[in-house]
């Protein structure tokens, strides 16, 4: 079934640089009845003195420049340590104490859906919880928004649909929709990229996917569900679900909770708050991921256990467990519960959690994480330095260390570096690397890995360490996101082999594996089941 396109147009956003700044600002002038407009006067006549850096004449336009530039902490941070004008007080509200690059950093904070909102008792609470300063709450919040691609375009594979939001907020989606999951109000499956239309008016700013159920998330910090309308599409007695909703309905139970992400396991689900706070679904069984409730609730319950005073900035679900990454003034830190079998929770060992831990591990190899990820088995995280550690059951070579194995219980660095983006899926896992490159290892089957069917390695083995993609590379397109299928639909073995979704930074979406129910944004030649990468009719 085909339905018409909406195009969506992308805005760039002006940059605005600046250079020279001397480290001392001219000396104090005597007092005025309004010196800010006596400064402001003298700066536009030209009279400043001599060697005096003319912004400082006027400081609000100085902290326009700062707040407009796009800088990081770090910048500002700099800014504070080489210059004393930038470590003076800026007698600015709203605390006339703070130097200009404190409030540049509460400027951009302001400029968040997230942030804007908040009541100022809750954002002061939050600059508590970051370590005391704006420049660590915008720090906090933008490792949420490159994570998550948070406010920007977007995709999501599935086991057998695929969801694309746009820079806008509007959301497409195509492939298997037996239970609902496209949100388009019926179940035939969808061939093409359709608009969501019940969503019109609502942005929204990330999205989750998972057996046969999508999650969305908005820029008011509401949740919207469709798919099987029971945990992780089982009931609790285990028999398989069959109630489903065809259409995107609010979470009523996360209502009053400003929620920033989601993500779905193959048991579980799982938000975030903008506080940083995990809450989990769960049936109770095995772990209960965090929270000792009766087996039959499925409400969403706070992560208890050591991350109670934790920030955390992203969360990510694998098929039976899930990963944190902890936001800390000092750095990050990385923490898993739930099923330990194959060492997928990278404590050196097999064990089950059912309360957060610290996987320690990454301070010993000197590993400072930025990211994470969760494949269906087998996790991966991203270390400042360009590493790539992975660890998990390690099927075909999906963990990339270059040889066969069972399993590795501990982080352990892949055969790569410079990377800046990672992605596990489903015994797959992709790498982009600082030039553009995009790299894959694990399981070979048709084209999962976007290698061309000569390219593949014994089918016996797989890919066991990093290989460029070469069908991307011959694209001229720098990726910005790849997604491939994390997750395993247990109830419904129409899904096939998993498939690959990846954006470009010219908003151009591809798509590539298993495609028989639509999910590649086409309709497969009889016989086919699965093609290299090809474009997809949807217009960022």
């Amino acid at each position: 079934m085909e339905c018409p396109m909406d195009t969506t147009a992308s805005n760039a956003a002006l940059v605005i640089e600046f250079h020279n700044i001397v480290n001392d600002a001219a000396a104090p002038r005597s007092p005025s009845p309004d010196p800010e407009a006596e400064l402001m006067k003298r700066h536009f006549s030209g009279e400043e003195a001599e060697g005096q850096f003319p912004l400082t004449a006027s400081p609000s336009i100085l902290l326009h420049v700062l707040s407009s530039s796009g800088l990081d902490p770090k910048d500002l941070a700099a800014l504070e340590a080489t210059c004393k004008f930038f470590r003076n007080p800026a007698k600015f509200p709203p605390d006339l104490q703070l130097p200009l690059p404190e409030l540049a950093a509460f400027d951009m904070c302001q400029q968040r859906a997230m942030f804007k909102p908040m009541k100022p008792e809750e954002k002061e609470w939050l600059k508590q919880r970051c370590g005391g300063s704006w420049k660590l709450v915008l720090g906090y919040i933008l490792v949420g928004e490159k994570n998550c691609r948070r406010g920007k375009s977007q995709v999501t594979a599935g086991p057998g649909h695929s969801i694309v939001v746009t820079a806008s907020g509007a959301v497409y989606s195509f492939g298997m929709n037996s239970s609902g999951q496209l949100g388009l109000g019926d179940t035939e499956d969808k061939f093409k990229p359709c608009l969501i239309r019940s969503l019109q008016g609502i942005r929204i700013t990330h999205a989750a996917v998972g057996s046969s159920r999508t999650m969305l998330v908005s820029d008011t910090g509401s949740v919207y569900v469709f798919g099987i309308d029971t945990f992780g599409g089982y009931s609790l007695n285990g028999a398989l679900a069959t109630d489903y909703v065809n259409s995107p309905k609010v979470v009523e139970s996360l209502k009053g909770i400003f929620v920033v992400q989601a993500t779905i396991g193959g048991f579980f689900s799982a938000v975030l708050s903008r506080e940083g706070r995990v809450y989990t679904f769960s049936w109770g069984h095995e772990e209960r991921l965090g929270h000792n409730t009766d087996c039959a609730d499925v409400e969403p319950r706070l992560l208890s256990g050591p991350l109670e005073n934790v920030l955390v900035a992203q969360i990510a679900a694998g098929n039976c467990y899930l990963l944190v990454l902890a936001y800390q003034p000092t750095g990050m830190s990385v923490y898993s519960l739930g099923c330990g079998q194959g060492g997928k929770l990278g404590h050196g060992n097999k064990n089950s959690e059912g309360v957060p831990q610290l996987i320690a591990h990454f301070a010993g190899i000197d590993a400072r994480p930025v990211s994470i990820s969760a494949g269906a088995w087998h996790a991966a995280v991203l270390s400042s330095d360009g590493r790539v550690l992975t660890w998990g059951w390690g099927f075909q070579g999906c963990l990339g260390h270059g040889y066969a194995e069972e399993c590795a219980t501990l982080p352990m660095a892949a055969e790569i570096s410079n990377a800046v983006h990672v992605s596990a899926g489903q015994y797959t896992t992709f790498v982009m690397t600082d030039n553009g490159d995009v790299y894959s290892f694990g399981w070979t089957g048709s084209y999962n890995l976007g290698l061309q069917q000569d390219e593949d390695e014994d089918e016996n083995q797989g890919v066991l360490a990093p290989k460029l993609v070469g069908s991307l590379t011959g694209l001229n397109e720098r990726f910005v996101q790849i997604s491939p299928t994390n997750a395993y639909d247990w109830h419904n073995g129409r899904t096939g082999v998993s498939h690959t979704i990846a954006l470009t930074q010219s908003g151009k979406v591809y798509a590539f594996g298993g495609g028989g129910s639509g999910q590649l944004g086409l309709k497969l030649a009889e016989g086919k089941e699965a093609m290299p990468p090809l474009q997809v009719d949807v217009d960022l």
